[in-house]
């Protein structure tokens, strides 16, 4: 199953962008009626008019059906108005702008990525989310609590499930919160975890392993201690804990802990992210090679960060096939936005899909929700520091 089905699309679009030989829009008072005819075009702006309607609904209709498109589905669509003839031999001008192609003699037309692009651009902010969708998206981040971990991994599951896409979510780095509180947990007679919780919600874990046995009185002072060094400060900037004489077995622990927060101040400088949905690319796509190499590089954390990033800082808020420069995703698409609080860029929104995803959808979807994650960040931010 693919992205979803495309949304409702608007009858006509502006012209322009990609196509270059489509600069304009038909006004009203020349466009045809209803009665096709294979009379020639009262003007080269109503042919070109033409020429983007119908690869409006070749894009549209393939994106829906996945399968080669023929005059016959394209004949009736909105601003097209012309006979079957009329339209085959615009199909066939566009295949030699590089707009569509045909598999093979016999079959329909497929967009090519130049088709998708020029679709695409001329979208603009018109796609939205339908009522019941938006409403879900308001009902989640009102109930959303607790970890921000947590919240940011459901909502990657949010939107692969509002798009039937993989969706990608890149949190909020946490190097600049301040640590809220400090526990020591025993595990074992010679295991603990050290659980940190941060100004923004965030919920920190190091596994600790001492070289002896340290009982449960001694891993609560060690918190102590450290606590009244760490709370308030950021996990990078706090002051030297104290060396308690006559304590070796706590000193020892004390130190153990100091390093398990170096590693989570670390940590705390690297970009999270969360993958939702990866398994539809399974039946995304026909090729089991082509779902391989998705798959492989959703799992470098590295890579897909520096993707999404890469492509919001072209300007672009969608990359059809090879524009983002990464082969083994030359058969995707993917769109992005980011998330923002107070002015400030935060993290990213990300949904891949094949190149014939539901644009409209996906797009919509995510401006939605990378600007309601925000708003819910922004919300968190202010209680915490009312505190």
């Amino acid at each position: 199953m693919e992205c979803q089905q495309l949304a409702a699309m608007p009858s006509t679009f502006p012209v322009g962008g990609a196509l270059t030989r489509m600069t304009k829009t038909v006004p009203e008072k020349n466009r045809r009626d209803t009665n096709r005819s294979d009379a020639p075009p009262s003007s080269s702006t109503e042919m070109e008019a033409r020429k983007a309607a119908i690869l409006n609904a070749v894009v549209s209709e393939y994106i829906a059906t996945a399968q080669p498109v023929g005059s016959q589905h394209v004949v009736h669509a909105p601003g097209v108005s012309v006979s079957s003839a009329t339209v085959r031999s615009d199909m066939a001008a566009l295949e030699r702008d590089g707009f569509l192609a045909q598999p093979h003699t016999s079959a329909g037309r497929i967009p090519t990525d130049k088709g998708y692009r020029f679709f695409v651009d001329q979208l603009g902010g018109s796609a939205s989310l339908d009522t019941a969708s938006r409403q879900q998206v308001r009902t989640f981040f009102d109930r959303a609590h607790g970890e921000i971990e947590e919240m940011l991994n459901e909502t990657s599951g949010l939107l692969a499930n509002l798009t039937d896409c993989t969706a990608m979510v890149v949190g909020p780095t946490h190097e600049s919160s301040a640590v809220r509180s400090l526990q020591i947990v025993g595990l074992g007679p010679r295991l603990a975890l050290l659980v940190v919780v941060l100004a923004d919600g965030a919920v920190q874990k190091q596994s600790l392993e001492f070289a002896e046995d340290v009982d449960e009185a001694t891993l609560h002072e060690a918190a102590l201690l450290l606590s009244g060094v760490v709370v308030d400060h950021t996990l990078d900037q706090h002051g030297p804990v104290p060396t308690i004489k006559g304590r070796t077995s706590l000193n020892r622990v004390v130190q153990v802990a100091l390093g398990g927060l170096d590693s989570l101040s670390a940590a705390a400088r690297s970009d999270q992210l969360f993958v939702g949905g990866s398994s539809r690319m399974a039946t995304a796509f026909d090729a089991v090679d082509t779902v391989r190499s998705v798959l492989t590089i959703l799992e470098q954390q590295l890579v897909v960060v520096s993707l999404l990033r890469d492509i919001l800082d072209t300007g672009l808020s969608v990359a059809i096939g090879t524009e983002h420069g990464l082969e083994p995703l030359a058969s995707c698409a993917i769109v992005v936005a980011p998330v923002s609080v107070e002015g400030q860029e935060v993290g990213t929104i990300g949904l891949l899909g094949p190149t014939r995803m539901n644009y409209p959808l996906a797009l919509a979807a995510a401006r939605v929700v990378g600007d309601q994650l925000g708003q819910h960040l922004a919300e968190g931010s202010r209680s915490e520091g009312n505190r």
